[in-house]
């Protein structure tokens, strides 16, 4: 791959001018990217030249000392030394004649810039944009004078705060470069740090003596150099409390390092003020502040009369005493003027001072009010304690605001929310696809090529109105860009960007292109790159810029991206792990509850199901409704004790067991009876603290039979409108059964009635259970629903009785019976569920008895054939004609005498009931060749979409369904013939039971 091959190149370009890619840092490909697209002249660079460079600069002076000695260390090898500031440009250099003519003619002059943008790729561009030492070897240069040299450079920092104040560049020939020489350039970037440290300290301490001898001429207090406390000569500073001291302090640093601010006032406790005020302060080339203190009580003293107290504006338009020295009336006799002092400075007095003693700590008697020094230091130092003291700030509200939610989109834009605008312009976050699915990341470094998702991009003054969009976008990274190297380490990474570059087609991908031009603007930015790692593993990337170039981001700044990133990503880490458990327990939860309510043919349905942990949603109630037989269904709740996935796993045990006993079509207490003699062989097992409801409705009966472990009672709402909770024989829990056996009651139900099973969170109010009979009171009112309106028609008699209404849909009964007793959500799981019964019209129904006698067989199918042609089922007679002589015969042979019932019921399905006294268990048998017989159930398996048996306190009854198909009549025209012999035919469904 060519990684040049989307540039122009001139004809006189060769594959020298480029560097070879399999042999070249992705750093390197990528600055001379950056180069290509900014046009620099590889022959003949347009460097600007700074003509008004301080020659005596605190860098020059903290740094010449030591490059001269690095020099004299290479003396007799052709090496320059090139000393740049933190823009660029080259401040001095030190090398042979010869070696100082080929920078001279390379335009390489003090003062000239050589930041990227004008001379292409070179060692000190490279160090001042990653803020790392960087080496740049022969072919790797972008201009082509610099092909033959390898050009090493380191930054040099302040140690204050370890901002970046230039760079020394080592140039030396290829040929002659080794390992060791960078090791030594860096040692001297070290030295210079620690000069301009001590510079800085004599500075300061240049500053203090300054003001001191100010002070001694004003008469003014003084600070006490055995405490380090504010303390007046004669007199001590009034106390104050830790909590006072600190803000003083926080209120000193941000006026020293404010440009224009001279006032400030800090309220304290008691009503006092204390009102700070700045002085300048020169020591040689070292300008700072002096910041003074003063105190008041909340309402400014009166003054003694003529001698008014120097006052000025304040910033908010309020009177503020200045604290200057008296004017020389106000002076006490005695007092002695030191040579050179102003007219306006107080002097030493060799003798008490009496006027001291008329003077109140924050009184203005006397003269003026008293004042303390507080702090000394220069702007630039105060700018970084108020930077590290806004970043522990920014710290501290991150560890509140970052993580609220498991939400891990919302906790990246909550990263974003609070580094905008206090620590850059724009925040970019991306996450790995695989973090965003739930996955578990891969432990390591994930690399350039790793598939990342941008979730959130932020920009804008305030958070409020805040620009954000680009979102959801695939987003990849070119080797050598800033976010490639930040996977590749795992660590922060600085580095400046140009909006014309970020928008470049090739890199794209890696910044929001057309988004950052309209919120960065055109220039030069600064952007920092920090990894969202824990764990480990990387799980993403959040990107800061900042607009232009004036505040670089610096060490500190790196220290609190990886705070803030780390803080951020464990956060993520904890939402993506709650995601993926919340999602395996939801796709547990609905396995085994039921995916929707199945069409009944007598029975219409609606359900809710609330957990009581609504993030998890996962519980142990649980409901069902089961098609049986006869058209009848089966309607199912049940409740196990806790949350979660426990509960949740044993409650899908149970809904297993229940459908299985209920496919055997056994009585309701039967298969309570069954399912605790399941529960109860596991003592230890959670499902012992489970209770279960179970009802079978007849829709031919209208007749509803139920049995409850340990459950409450379904409520019932008849037609009429009357509510009534069904009578039941309370059984014990499930697991608990050997106390007392099961019992089911039987009651009746008209059509159009409402039934309501429920568990007992429905009841619940806070931790505990409510007033129980206020409770079903809410829900038999919630069931009934508003009285109907009386018709208003006017053509209605008056007193005439109100018109039917229609039917409430479940759904919106549902809805009222959740809103009414939950209106501030579940206390515990509730599982409800609502059933509309119907009965089966009674010429849908057809039975006969028939007496035990081999001769009824052909009468049965002679009433069956009947019945189909009132029915209009004419594509069903030959099926159902087989089924009943099989069923019949088998009944009359093995029914244990008594007579025999048959019945068909119609509804969305035709079904064929033979019932005996008997309770064998008739099943399909493999016939041998030679017998006649035997064949009977498999032939009624095939012609039916559905058979079985279900057990009567008194015999069975075996049934048989079929589903009719209009379409299909006339396709079995050969009917059994009617003079075929009734012995043989019984011979041929023979079947033993």
């Amino acid at each position: 791959m060519n990684f040049f091959s989307d540039f122009p190149v001139s004809e006189r370009d060769g594959p020298a001018d480029r560097p070879p890619s399999p042999q070249v840092r992705a750093e390197i490909l990528a600055s001379w990217q950056r180069s290509r697209l900014l046009g620099v002249d590889q022959e003949n660079p347009a460097l600007p030249v700074e003509s008004d460079l301080d020659p005596d600069s605190r860098l020059v002076r903290a740094a010449m000392p030591v490059l001269r000695r690095l020099y004299e260390r290479f003396s007799g090898m052709p090496v320059t030394v090139v000393l740049t500031d933190s823009r660029a440009n080259i401040v001095d250099r030190l090398g042979e004649t010869g070696g100082l003519d080929l920078m001279d003619a390379a335009s390489l002059v003090p003062g000239a810039n050589v930041d990227e943008r004008f001379m292409g790729t070179s060692s000190v561009s490279m160090v001042l944009s990653t803020r790392a030492p960087f080496v740049v070897v022969g072919h790797e240069h972008f201009l082509h004078s610099l092909k033959t040299l390898t050009c090493m450079a380191a930054p040099v920092r302040d140690p204050v705060g370890g901002t970046v104040q230039g760079a020394v560049n080592l140039s030396v020939p290829m040929e002659l470069a080794r390992s060791g020489m960078a090791l030594t350039l860096q040692k001297a970037t070290d030295r210079i740090g620690q000069r301009l440290l001590e510079m800085g300290s004599a500075r300061e301490r240049g500053l203090m003596e300054s003001f001191l001898r100010a002070r001694r001429r004003g008469e003014h207090a003084e600070i006490d150099p055995a405490s380090g406390t504010p303390a007046r000569r004669g007199e001590a500073a009034p106390r104050l409390v830790p909590r006072e001291e600190l803000a003083l302090l926080e209120a000193a640093t941000e006026l020293i390092s404010s440009g224009g601010e001279t006032f400030a006032e800090v309220p304290l406790t008691g009503g006092r003020v204390a009102t700070l005020r700045r002085k300048l302060l020169h020591h040689g080339d070292a300008e700072g502040a002096a910041v003074e203190i003063s105190f008041r009580e909340g309402r400014p003293a009166a003054t003694a009369p003529g001698a008014p107290a120097a006052v000025a504006g304040g910033p908010d338009g309020r009177r503020v005493p200045l604290l200057l020295p008296p004017s020389p009336a106000e002076r006490p006799a005695g007092a002695r003027k030191e040579p050179g002092a102003p007219d306006g400075a107080r002097e030493e007095t060799e003798g008490p001072r009496e006027a001291e003693s008329e003077r109140r700590p924050g009184g203005t008697e006397g003269g003026g009010p008293d004042a303390w020094l507080l702090m000394v230091g220069e702007p630039g130092v105060g700018r970084l304690a108020v930077e590290a003291r806004r970043r522990l700030s920014l710290l501290n509200e991150a560890g509140t605001r970052i993580g609220t939610t498991l939400d891990i989109r919302r906790t990246a834009r909550e990263l974003a929310e609070i580094a905008v605008p206090r620590f850059a312009d724009i925040v970019v976050v991306d996450l790995t696809e695989n973090v965003l699915a739930g996955e578990e990341p891969r432990p390591g470094t994930p690399g350039a090529a790793t598939a990342l998702r941008r979730v959130t991009v932020r920009g804008g003054e305030d958070a409020e109105g805040g620009r954000t969009g680009g979102t959801d976008a695939r987003v990849g990274y070119a080797p050598g860009t800033p976010q490639a190297r930040c996977l590749e380490a795992g660590r922060p990474v600085a580095d400046s960007v140009r909006t014309e570059i970020l928008t470049a087609p090739s890199l794209s991908g890696a910044h929001p292109g057309e988004l950052l031009r309209d919120l960065l603007g055109e220039g030069e930015h600064s952007y920092l790159a920090a990894p969202l790692r824990a764990g480990g593993a990387v799980l993403g990337l959040a990107g800061f810029y900042r607009r232009g170039r004036a505040h670089p981001y610096e060490e500190d700044d790196l220290a609190l991206a990886g705070e803030l990133a780390a803080r951020t990503a464990i956060s993520v880490d904890n939402a993506r792990r709650f995601s993926r458990e919340r999602d395996a327990a939801l796709t547990l939860q609905r396995s085994l509850l039921p995916r929707d309510t199945p069409r009944l043919a007598a029975v219409d349905l609606a359900h809710r199901y609330l957990p009581a942990d609504a993030r998890s949603g996962v519980g142990g109630d649980w409901f069902d409704a089961i098609p049986l037989s006869g058209m009848r269904s089966a309607l199912v709740v049940g409740d196990v004790a806790g949350h979660g996935l426990e509960a949740a796993a044993t409650m899908g045990r149970l809904r297993t067991a229940v459908r299985t006993l209920a496919d055997l079509d056994m009585p309701p207490e039967e298969v309570l009876a069954h399912l605790d003699d399941l529960v109860g062989r596991a003592p230890d097992d959670p499902a012992t603290a489970a209770t279960c409801l179970y009802a079978v409705y007849d829709p031919v009966t209208c007749r509803c039979t139920a049995a409850r472990a340990g459950h409450p009672p379904p409520v019932a709402v008849l037609p009429g409108g009357r509510a009534r909770t069904l009578d039941l024989p309370s059984g014990p829990p499930l697991g608990l059964g050997g106390l007392q056996p099961y019992e089911s009651a039987t009651v009746e139900l008209p059509a159009g009635s409402l039934l309501a099973l429920y568990t007992d969170g429905l009841f619940k109010e806070d931790r505990g259970y409510g007033d129980a009979e206020a409770r079903m009171g809410l829900l038999t009112s919630a069931l009934r629903g508003p009285e109907p309106p009386r018709d208003s028609s006017p053509d209605s008699p008056a007193g005439s009785p109100p018109g039917p209404s229609p039917e409430p849909s479940l759904e919106r009964i549902c809805d009222r019976v959740t809103g009414t007793l939950l209106p501030g959500g579940p206390r515990d799981d509730v599982a409800l569920l609502l059933a509309r019964v119907h009965a089966l019209p009674a010429d849908r129904v057809a039975s006969w008895e028939l007496p035990a006698d081999p001769s009824v067989v052909s009468d049965a199918r002679a009433l069956a054939r009947r019945q189909l042609d009132e029915w209009s089922l004419p594509e069903l007679e030959y099926g159902t004609g087989l089924v009943v002589s099989e069923l019949v015969t088998n009944a009359v042979r093995y029914g244990g005498g008594g007579p025999v019932r048959l019945r068909l019921l119609r509804g969305a399905s035709l079904l064929c009931e033979v019932s005996d006294r008997s309770n064998s268990s008739p099943r399909i048998r493999r016939a041998g060749v030679t017998e006649e017989g035997g064949r009977g159930l498999f032939l009624v398996a095939q012609f039916t979409r559905n058979w079985g048996v279900r057990y009567m306190p008194r015999g069975k009854t075996v049934w048989a369904e079929q589903v009719p198909h209009p379409g299909d009549s006339g396709r079995r025209e050969e009917p059994v013939p009617k003079e075929a012999d009734e012995q043989a035919l019984l011979a041929m469904f023979d079947d033993l039971g």
